[in-house]
């Protein structure tokens, strides 16, 4: 993982705080944006349904942006479509 050791703790309480709410997402992996270092990508299975999506997306963007002005780490939240 790239995250430091913060990052790490607030990616965590992060996806527990979304897992309450959206059971079905899991962590796939956290990765470092290629077009800036200091940005973190958190990728996460996605909902099946488009309407918690969307709904998952808004809350996770409210996430991070709390995130970056508390602590000034950029993060996204990427759900991913998981093809089985």
């Amino acid at each position: 993982m790239i995250a430091n050791f913060k990052q790490e703790e607030l990616i965590e309480i992060m996806i527990q705080s979304l897992k309450e709410k959206y059971p079905e997402i899991n962590l796939i992996e956290i990765t470092e944006s290629p077009e800036n270092p200091n940005t973190l990508w958190i990728k996460i299975t996605s909902p099946k349904d488009e309407d918690r999506k969307l709904e998952l997306r808004e809350l996770a963007a409210e996430k991070c942006t709390d995130i970056l002005c508390d602590y000034g780490y950029h993060m996204l939240v990427m759900p991913i479509m998981m093809v089985s």
